[in-house]
């Protein structure tokens, strides 16, 4: 099995390196972006030095869709109370295709291609790890780490793996819309283990909340739950950022990105195969086939299909990126549990497309019945406006309960809730969901 997985991973490497004109397009957009950058810096006699960090830095790039350059502009610490996002912007003012990314603090994103962001962040240079204002000014020093630690080009690789491994099963990101491995994450856990495959192993064995220290800087476990932060202890694994002990590099990944993540380590382990490396696309039109099919004679739903399809687009006004990310999965989840109400949920799916939108599919079969509770024997005045509402209801343990028949489609569901939900649609932030017909 070992030498089929190492056979695997050998074609895998040879897929994973960004093609050629890609390269060109990255290195000659940065170029002429940081030749631009100092000049500017040098005219306007600002004390920052600018370096390029994330995975271009690293090394670690793998083949994507769309490519983020992490450029980072290291203001002087005298610089510390002016507000150094206003300085960046000062800085980039007059730059094309420039747009502001608001968070703890604001970033700068100049779209070059459709293909390449360069993301702009402006930080504190600091000398002591505790000088740090912003998890953003620790960046210089995980640059600095990985770069020490990869110390050969089969590392090197062995990361680019397991960053493919992850970005096939949507779990590649700190993004809240992701909740996934971070790149530095996967470089720290990959220069941990040493390989992809050892990697792989490990994390399957994880039943429980799991610490890594790669620097032993606690004691042993419990000095680690006792020492950081409650806020920061959520995650499946708590892995000690070596640059700076106080920080979980994996505070972002969610249990049910992990379990996700876990899930296909089994799969590939079990039955290794190349496809575990390619994003598996939502074939929705062989969904929609599975949903027009018709009962079997004996399924007692008299020729009724057995499950309904449903796409949906919502979309929001909010920042793109993370932002709006977060905001369209957070909705999604919401309606989801509304659908749960009256439906069976066969299948769901969210993707989200980077922008301010995002399209939903649900897979449903109708309940035909549900139990509503309804209030205590003793509440004479609104057991009679339960009755007036609902016609078939019971008595059971001193409460009132109605029997209420489902015969309704899942389209007729949604158009009905988002008419009469338009305060609590717009109150999360969502300006518009729609029905798909294709």
């Amino acid at each position: 099995m070992t030498k089929k997985i190492n056979s695997i991973l050998t074609e895998v490497l040879e897929k994973i390196e960004p093609p050629k004109k890609d390269w060109e397009i990255i290195e000659k957009s940065l170029k002429e972006f940081l030749e631009k950058l100092n000049k500017k810096i040098k005219k306007l006699k600002i004390n920052v030095e600018v370096f390029v960090g994330g995975s271009f830095a690293k090394k670690t790039m793998i083949q994507k869709d769309e490519y983020d350059i992490d450029i980072f502009m290291r203001f002087d610490k005298q610089y510390k109370n002016q507000g150094i996002s206003k300085l960046a912007w000062k800085i980039l003012k007059g730059f094309s295709n420039i747009s502001v990314i608001h968070g703890s603090r604001d970033y700068f994103k100049i779209k070059v291609t459709p293909k390449l962001d360069l993301e702009i962040i402006p930080v504190i240079k600091i000398k002591n790890i505790k000088e740090f204002e912003n998890i953003t000014d620790l960046s210089y020093s995980h640059v600095k780490y990985i770069n020490k630690k990869i110390k050969s080009k089969e590392l090197l690789n062995e990361i680019r793996i397991a960053k493919l491994f992850c970005h096939a099963h949507r779990c590649y990101g700190a993004e809240s819309y992701i909740n996934g491995f971070s790149g530095y994450s996967l470089e720290l856990l990959i220069c941990h283990y040493k390989s992809f495959l050892k990697f792989v192993k490990e994390m399957v064995k994880i039943k429980e909340k799991a610490v890594i220290d790669i620097e032993k800087h606690h004691k042993n476990k419990q000095r680690v739950l006792m020492d950081l932060n409650s806020s920061k202890l959520n995650s499946p694994i708590i892995l000690i950022d070596p640059t700076y002990k106080q920080r979980n590099a994996l505070a972002a990944l969610s249990k049910e990105t992990f379990e996700r993540f876990q899930k296909q380590c089994k799969k590939f382990l079990k039955n290794p195969s190349i496809k575990s490396f390619e994003i598996e696309k939502t074939d929705l039109e062989k969904i929609k086939r599975m949903c027009t099919a018709q009962c079997t004679p004996n399924c007692g739903m008299k020729g009724q299909r057995k499950y309904e399809f449903i796409l949906l687009e919502a979309k929001t006004q909010k920042q793109e990126g993370d932002i709006a990310g977060s905001k369209l999965l957070k909705f999604h989840k919401h309606l989801a549990k509304e659908i749960e109400r009256f439906f069976d949920i066969k299948k769901k799916g969210f993707n989200y497309n980077r922008k301010k939108s995002a399209r939903y599919f649900f897979v449903v079969k109708n309940k035909k019945e549900i139990i509503l509770e309804g209030p205590n024997l003793n509440d004479k005045k609104n057991i009679m406006m339960f009755k007036k509402k609902h016609k078939n209801t019971f008595e059971k343990k001193k409460r009132i309960y109605a029997k209420e028949k489902i015969n309704f489609t899942i389209e007729k569901f949604i158009v009905d809730w988002d008419s009469k939900n338009k305060r609590k649609v717009k109150e999360m932030n969502i300006t518009e969901l729609r029905i798909i017909r294709n």
